[in-house]
């Protein structure tokens, strides 16, 4: 200490404590993060708590879709994929299902082409197309994803596009502004994870009195109350303790979520491009090309049959016994995928997902791969995000505690903006009196 500087005004001159600087800051970080992103973390919390259900809700919304009406063989889904081109020469089908669970149909994923008269796509107002397996009898076409009108048909795929974009419809030849913004909104809420965790440890002034022996206890017993709701008390107590406790309880799930929403919006954008600078990853044929514009797709020179024919000989070679379950081509990126994956083992199955192997729409060549849990360690963890964010790398454990999870984020919301209106009410009651 300076000499010169008397003792009763050194306490008063030594540049206050860097926590008590800090933990104010970041309670105020907190406060109002926390007010901008509610509510997209309400709409989020809500619609994931019903789209880790997504398959199981569709089924029972739209059996005259999902179930086939006629038992018998199968038809060839190359030839009833060809028949919907026939039928309408607008779409192309971009998603064929080679090998559906018994007594369902087969669901085509159609995208449409481009007018060459106009130079824009068409607009058929649907992406889905269902047929009897036995017969190819159309059993019902949807717009999957659809804004309006929201029907037994596209209720569940509603939600599901709410979830990660809020419907907010492409703009400029960019289709991408949701995801784009709800992708921050997850930036957003990674970071508050950790400024809210800080903010339920013991302050500085209750760290202090136990230091000086007039509490006397230990960290875990003051934190134990940030744990703790006390039902007996006052709603607003009963309000805070919620919002705290229940943040506690789930963090590390509430991080995950949290963390792999951000992976999952911004993924090309900001999550691939950081991790590949600190990490070695292989990328795909997703990585390595940029996408075409909306207008201009592209088209592809090899057939379905051509590209299946490939990858079953490749599957062979490599010794795979799974069957080939399901086929899509990528007009954006011209690049064919097939899937090997037993019937029904494309959806709320345990793990990271399926093998696929990738094509060359142009080619025909092998252009990639993506083998489950195999690569580098930022291989895995980029194969992990969905599953993680989806609970389906669990499987059903997995998606029950996603699912309420979802649930106690819509909480969160409610009883965070709760706290600040009961905080703003007390303040600027304590104005009118001054």
């Amino acid at each position: 200490m300076d000499a010169r500087i008397p003792p009763a005004l050194a306490s008063q001159t030594r540049p206050a404590a860097p926590r008590r600087v800090v933990r104010p800051l970041l309670g105020i970080l907190h406060r109002w993060v926390g007010l901008l992103i509610a509510g997209f973390l309400f709409v989020s919390g809500v619609t994931g708590a019903v789209i880790s259900w997504d398959h199981e809700l569709d089924d029972r919304l739209n059996p005259h879709l999902m179930h086939a009406r006629t038992d018998g063989p199968r038809l060839p889904p190359l030839e009833l994929a060809k028949r919907i081109e026939a039928r309408d020469p607008r779409v192309q089908v971009t998603y064929i299902p080679l090998d559906p669970e018994p007594g369902e149909t087969y669901a085509f994923g159609v995208e449409p082409k481009r007018d060459p008269a106009t130079g824009k796509l068409f607009a058929p107002g649907y992406n889905q197309v269902f047929l009897d397996p036995v017969t190819g009898v159309e059993q019902g076409r949807r717009q999957w994803g659809a804004a309006w009108p929201i029907t037994s048909e596209t209720f569940v795929s509603f939600l599901y596009v709410l979830h990660y974009t809020l419907h907010i419809p492409a703009m400029w030849g960019i289709d991408r502004w949701g995801v784009w913004l709800m992708g921050v909104i997850a930036v957003l809420w990674t970071i508050d994870c950790f400024v809210g965790f800080y903010l339920t440890l013991p302050s500085r002034a209750s760290a202090q009195s136990g230091k000086s022996g007039k509490s006397g206890k230990s960290f875990v017993s003051r934190w134990k109350p940030a744990w703790q709701i006390k039902t007996k008390a006052s709603a607003y107590r009963i309000n805070f303790d919620i919002h705290r406790a229940f943040g506690l309880w789930i963090w590390g799930v509430l991080f995950t979520v949290a963390f792999t929403a951000f992976s999952l919006n911004l993924y090309s954008e900001v999550f691939y491009p950081v991790l590949s600078k600190v990490s070695k990853t292989t990328p795909g044929p997703f990585e390595l090309r940029t996408p075409a514009p909306l207008d201009q797709p592209i088209l592809a020179k090899k057939t379905y049959a051509e590209v299946i024919a490939t990858a079953k000989a490749e599957a062979a070679k490599r010794g795979w016994t799974t069957p080939a379950g399901g086929a899509f081509y990528s007009p954006a990126y011209g690049i064919y995928g097939v899937g090997f994956f037993e019937p029904g083992g494309d959806h709320g199955a345990a793990g990271v997902g399926p093998p696929y192997l990738y094509f060359d729409g142009q080619t025909g060549q092998l252009a990639g791969q993506r083998l489950p849990w195999v690569g580098t360690a930022a291989d895995i963890f980029v194969q992990a995000q969905f599953p993680l964010h989806s609970g389906r790398i669990l499987g059903l454990p997995g998606r029950i505690l996603i699912s309420l999870t979802g649930l106690v984020v819509a909480a969160l919301s409610v009883t965070g903006v709760v706290i600040w209106w009961k905080k703003r009410k007390a303040r600027v009651g304590r104005g009118a009196r001054g």
